[in-house]
C-alpha cells in the first residue's frame, strides 16, 4: 500500500479529464494499448465502470499517460506511475519496460485486486488463455520464468566483465574475467528470449525486481 507521501506526490500529478468518450479497442491496437476495467460501487448506491487507457507508445512529446475513464467518459488523466482516487480507494498504474507492471484497485482497508484487461487487448488475450488452456498457460509461464533465470544466471558475470573493463572502475577496482563466455549469437538469442518471456510475463502483470527489473527495465 503506497505511503501518504507517495500517495500526496501522485495525487499532485492528476490532472481533470475532458469527458471525451472511451475508443473502442482495435485489433491493430494490440502492441501499444492496454485497456482495462473494474465495476465499482459509490456512495450514491451505483456501479459505474471504471476503465484505465494506455498508449504505451506515448503522447507527441513521447509522455507516457495513463487516462480513467468513468462509464466510457473520461474522468482523469496523470502521468506514470499513476495514483487515482475511486470510490472506495484508488487505482496505481505502474509500467516497465515491457508493458502493465501493475494496475490493481486498492481499497482504503489494504486488500488489491487486479483490473480485468479488455477480452480485445494483448492482456485479455493472455488471459482467455489461462482460462481456457490453464495447463498450457502454466507451461508457457513456466518457460518464462526458466528463460529469464537463465538470462540473469549467464548474463550477470558477463555484465560484471565489461563494466570492470571500464578504465576508471579497473583502476579503482581491477577487472574481472566471467567463468561464462559465450558466442555472440547465443547472447543474441538469449537477449530476443529474455524481452520475448518479459513481454509475456508483462502480459499477466507479473514483476520481481530481481528477473524482470533489468537493464531494459524503463520502469520510473
Amino acid at each position: 500500500m503506497a505511503s501518504d507521501r507517495k500517495r500526496r506526490r501522485a495525487f499532485r500529478k492528476i490532472k481533470a479529464g475532458d469527458g471525451s468518450e472511451l475508443q473502442r479497442f482495435r485489433w491493430w491496437q494490440t502492441f501499444f494499448r492496454s485497456l482495462l476495467h473494474v465495476r465499482l460501487g459509490d456512495a450514491a448506491g451505483e456501479w459505474p465502470i471504471w476503465s484505465v487507457d494506455l498508449r504505451h507508445g506515448g503522447d507527441s512529446n513521447g509522455e507516457v499517460w495513463a487516462v480513467l475513464y468513468r462509464d466510457g467518459q473520461q474522468h482523469a488523466r496523470s502521468k506514470l506511475p499513476a495514483m487515482f482516487p475511486v470510490p472506495g480507494g484508488t487505482i496505481e498504474v505502474v509500467t516497465s519496460g515491457f508493458g502493465l507492471r501493475r494496475c490493481h484497485f486498492v481499497a482504503h482497508d489494504g486488500t488489491e485486486r487486479q483490473l480485468s484487461p479488455d477480452p480485445r487487448s494483448a492482456e485479455g488475450r493472455r488471459a482467455r488463455l489461462e482460462r481456457r488452456h490453464p495447463g498450457a498457460s502454466r507451461a508457457l509461464g513456466a518457460v518464462s520464468w526458466i528463460i529469464l533465470a537463465v538470462a540473469l544466471v549467464l548474463g550477470v558475470p558477463q555484465l560484471v566483465q565489461e563494466i570492470t573493463q571500464i578504465p576508471p572502475v579497473a583502476e579503482r577496482l581491477g577487472t574481472f574475467t566471467s567463468p561464462i563466455q559465450l558466442p555472440v549469437w547465443f547472447n543474441v538469442s538469449l537477449l530476443v528470449a529474455t524481452l520475448l518471456a518479459s513481454t509475456e510475463r508483462a502480459l499477466r502483470l507479473r514483476y520481481h525486481w530481481l528477473l524482470d527489473g533489468g537493464i531494459f527495465d524503463g520502469d520510473v
